[in-house]
């Protein structure tokens, strides 16, 4: 007879580290509460989205060094949830900030409450991604994040371009829900099991044939490079991208890519690496399928159509949507080496891309409420027109492409240096490559900027000192954390574990 007490106590402290995840839900409540008793203030939700923010923030922290498996092993904690779920919180910070200085969202529009619910629901279902080991965990939770993105990409649905994104990341969503379930009921087929821990010890006792778990494991890799923008999952970016509100583009290209890059980590270390070979550094995969050149493929792909077809763009958000896609592909070079110097890599790089690409994205927004384009022509003459926008973006653009002395250059170093360490030095080539691509586009924006005059736009541009703030706190640690990198690559050594089987 089973113990009750036993499911007693584990649902009482999986409670007592679920409180992160209690914060945000309660703050999803709130908001529309707040929302609907003050009706003439536009961002009295944004403001207790906040707060709620800053709470789960808290509760996470207390989470640091915590390894537990909550609520019979359908969510983990661990080290590594948690710097993800950082990255998740801070972008979500961000971008509400960002919408308290969007015109884009708030012509028509009395009040925003239901894009700060959307945006909480967003943020919990990238919570509960990030911590899942169990598949149907995996799939609840990637459909809460993306009904909410889906309804955030069309938010401003009197624009035909916002409803044609809408519509399309809709239906590439569901075809990409649907590969990665008939992968999942393929492999609960095989193992009997939902559950990552359970389906690693079905598989290590070798009653599976390698060919029906290769084809289901790729099908739910599928799933997860959908979220990640990787080739040849990516074909919803670009019209998504420009398509949606400049906030919205920035969160998908941030915290929705951390999430999916999080899952993917932790669908392999713990669904698929040998936890009894020794030390879990060097992931040794079980079965006699080599994962690594499988994602290898996956990773050249993704960064190198990304840089090609960026080279053509003429609109900055869709050119930004190519470069997100490439990103994916130099994190994809240091997942596909299945080792810990790799997932460190990750962390670091990811750390370092919220930073430069939400200030990139931010500096379009605020162009774009000045000038309403996003005509990469258009920003001839703004390193004159306002020299600290066009000082600020280059400095984005630089790190982005990854040369010194920002913090890009710090995390494609790492990436470039784990995939080194692991014996694939042409893989590193082929990114170096790629690098040297993505600065002609990148360039060419700097170009506009400082060496030609637009005939329409003359006069000079004025932003606020908030506004001029918020930019500089993007563009300063950038600066910094390319020279003083060490706090953060501290915080990733210590959060690379991933629980695994013991």
């Amino acid at each position: 007879m089973t113990d009750l007490s036993t499911y007693t106590t584990d649902l009482i402290k999986s409670f007592e580290f679920f409180k992160p995840e209690t914060t945000l839900t309660a703050t999803i409540i709130l908001t529309i509460i707040f929302d609907l008793i003050f009706k003439k203030s536009k961002h009295i939700s944004g403001y207790v989205a906040i707060i709620g923010i800053v709470i789960a923030g808290i509760f996470l922290h207390q989470q640091t060094g915590v390894e537990y498996k909550a609520f019979a092993n359908l969510l983990v904690i661990d080290d590594f949830g948690v710097f993800m779920k950082y990255i998740i919180l801070l972008s979500s910070l961000i971008i509400i900030i960002f919408t308290f200085y969007s015109k884009e969202l708030h012509p028509g529009k009395p009040r925003l409450g239901e894009y700060f619910t959307l945006m909480m629901g967003m943020t919990l279902g990238m919570f509960l991604l990030v911590g899942s080991a169990n598949l149907i965990m995996i799939y609840l939770s990637i459909e809460i994040m993306s009904i909410s993105s889906y309804v955030l990409a069309g938010y401003t649905k009197e624009i035909k371009r916002a409803s044609e994104a809408s519509l399309k990341y809709v239906i590439f969503g569901a075809a990409s829900t649907g590969i990665m379930l008939y992968g999942i009921s393929i492999l609960f087929g095989l193992t009997g099991s939902l559950n990552l821990f359970n389906i690693n010890q079905y598989i290590a006792s070798g009653n599976v044939d390698d060919m029906p778990l290769f084809v289901s494991s790729l099908m739910i890799v599928a799933g997860f490079g959908y979220k990640i923008s990787a080739v040849p999952f990516h074909f919803w970016t670009p019209d998504v991208y420009e398509g949606a509100p400049v906030t919205i583009t920035a969160y998908l290209s941030v915290a929705s890519k951390a999430a999916g890059f999080a899952v993917l980590l932790r669908f392999f270390k713990t669904g698929l690496v040998d936890p009894s070979s020794g030390t879990l550094e060097t992931w040794n995969l079980i079965g006699n399928i080599d994962w690594r050149y499988v994602l290898i493929v996956i990773s050249i792909l993704t960064m190198t159509l990304g840089n090609l077809v960026a080279v053509w763009q003429n609109n900055m958000k869709r050119l930004l949507a190519y470069s997100s896609i490439a990103h994916a592909g130099y994190m994809l070079m240091a997942v596909a080496v299945l080792n810990d110097n790799g997932a460190t890599a990750v962390l670091i790089y990811f750390f370092f891309y919220m930073l430069m690409n939400l200030g990139a994205f931010f500096i379009v927004q605020l162009i774009a409420n000045k000038l309403d384009t996003e005509d990469i022509d258009d920003y001839a003459g703004l390193g004159f027109r306002s020299p600290v926008l066009g000082v600020c973006l280059t400095i984005f653009l630089i790190s982005l492409t990854g040369l010194p002395p920002t913090a890009g250059f710090i995390g494609k170093l790492y990436v470039f240096t784990s995939v080194i360490n692991a014996g694939f030095v042409w893989l590193a080539v082929i990114g170096v490559v790629n690098s040297v691509i993505s600065l002609y586009y990148y360039i060419k924006v700097v170009r506009n900027m400082y060496l030609r005059q637009n005939e329409h736009f003359q006069s000079k541009l004025t932003y606020s000192p908030t506004e001029i703030l918020i930019v500089l706190m993007l563009a300063i640690p950038t600066l910094f954390f390319g020279v003083y990198f060490t706090p953060i690559v501290e915080w990733a050594n210590l959060s690379v574990n991933i629980l695994v089987n013991k």
